[in-house]
């Protein structure tokens, strides 16, 4: 009788001890979630911006599960392009680990937090401005061949079809194949710069392919990358 007890003592012990690890470990809004939604979401949904305000926990919490199914399924935040097919320093799409760490949250029934002062500072953000054509842009529609070297900094989405998918590459003389972007059902919404993390050197004869001919991107010029000697 005594074992048994013992042994019971012990399991809830266990468990409760398991309990409360998980509860300091838990993923909340204050510490993880609030984070991720003021640099991914927050430069469109804050009051006065494009979209519903997603600042405070109170705004966020009833849209919850909407949010989850919104970033798995890619629409959010509407950065446009498809990850790993050209790499560009301004990327909001979320990481793998951001998707977790959501999908985690929402799936606990999203917590708040019990401590307030790791909450962060509640970004601020001037008004919108237009997006205007880069100076010295080259301007492609169609297959495109580069008549001298040039460093691309990124590109622009000029004119393209809504909800269409375009993957645009440039074809090197020596047979390299630099991957550029890939939309994915575009729409006015992505219009933004596309900036490469670092400026693709193009030598003369490069080809641009992959933009259709009813539709038009604007290569931005970026700086060469500074010699290591």
């Amino acid at each position: 009788m005594k074992r048994t007890a013992a042994v019971t003592l012990l399991v809830f012990t266990t468990c409760v001890a398991s309990q409360a690890h998980n509860v300091g470990n838990a993923i909340t809004w204050n510490r993880e979630i609030s984070r991720i939604v003021y640099q991914r979401c927050a430069s469109c949904h804050h009051d006065g911006g494009s979209s519903f305000s997603l600042v405070k926990y109170p705004e966020v919490q009833p849209r919850a599960a909407a949010i989850k199914e919104a970033v798995l399924s890619r629409r959010m935040p509407p950065w446009g392009a498809v990850k790993g097919f050209g790499d560009f320093i301004n990327d909001q799409g979320l990481s793998a680990e951001e998707l977790g760490l959501i999908t985690d949250w929402v799936d606990s029934d999203t917590p708040r937090g019990t401590n307030p002062n790791v909450l962060p500072k509640e970004p601020k953000f001037d008004k919108e401005s237009r997006v205007k054509p880069p100076k010295n842009g080259i301007t492609v529609s169609g297959d495109y061949t580069l008549h001298q070297t040039a460093t691309i900094g990124g590109l622009l989405p000029e004119k393209i079809p809504s909800r269409s998918s375009i993957k645009v590459f440039a074809a090197l003389p020596n047979g390299t194949i630099e991957p550029m972007v890939w939309f994915y059902e575009y729409t006015d919404a992505f219009k933004h710069s596309f900036l490469f993390r670092k400026p693709l050197s193009l030598p003369v004869g490069t080809v641009i392919y992959g933009v259709p001919s009813n539709a038009s991107i604007i290569l931005i010029p970026g700086s060469k990358p500074k010699s290591s000697n």
